[in-house]
C-alpha cells in the first residue's frame, strides 16, 4: 500500500493552476492519475487531443468543467464522471466562476502518441500542435507543426 498527501505533491507546469501527477507519488504503475484544479478560463490539457491507447475518465468534486467533444459541448457538475475511449477527440475546460477541482484517471498509464490541435493564428486554424519547454526551462509552450508559431504559454 502507497499513501500521499496532495500537499506532498508538487503542482507541475501546464495550463491548469494545479496539476498534481498522484500516479507517480503512489508508485502506480499501470494508470494516470491526476488531481486538478481549474480556475476560471482554464483546461485541463494544452489544447482539442486524443490518445491513442488511453481510455480518460474524469470525476469532478467541484465546479463545473465543460468537455469539448466531436459530438458537441457536455457539461459535468459535481459528483459526476465523463469517459473518453481511446483516440475520443476532446478538450476540458472551467467556464464557469468557480474554480473546478477533479481527478483524471486514465489507463493504460502509456498513453501511446497524442494528437493534439491548437488554434494558430499564423496558420488561421487549427492545427497540429507539440509541447515543448523553454530553453530557461521557466515555461511549456505549444508549436504549431506547420509554421513554427507559437501558440499558447504556460507557467
Amino acid at each position: 500500500m502507497e499513501r500521499v498527501s496532495l500537499d506532498d505533491v508538487d503542482s507541475r507546469m501546464g495550463p491548469a493552476t494545479g496539476r498534481r501527477l498522484l500516479s507517480g507519488a503512489l508508485g502506480a504503475e499501470n494508470l494516470a492519475l491526476n488531481h486538478y484544479e481549474l480556475e476560471p478560463g482554464e483546461t485541463f490539457g494544452f489544447g482539442y487531443h486524443r490518445h491513442e491507447r488511453q481510455e480518460e475518465v474524469f470525476y469532478v468534486q467541484s465546479g463545473t468543467a465543460t468537455f469539448e467533444t466531436e459530438d458537441g459541448e457536455v457539461t459535468v457538475g459535481p459528483g459526476e464522471a465523463v469517459r473518453f475511449a481511446p483516440g475520443e477527440w476532446q478538450l476540458g475546460r472551467n467556464d464557469g466562476d468557480e474554480r473546478v477541482v477533479a481527478l483524471a484517471i486514465g489507463a493504460p498509464a502509456d498513453m501511446g502518441e497524442t494528437e493534439m490541435l491548437r488554434s494558430c493564428p499564423d496558420c488561421g486554424g487549427r492545427t497540429e500542435n507539440r509541447v515543448e519547454m523553454t530553453d530557461d526551462r521557466d515555461a511549456l509552450v505549444t508549436v504549431c507543426e506547420d509554421c513554427g508559431a507559437e501558440t499558447g504559454r504556460f507557467t
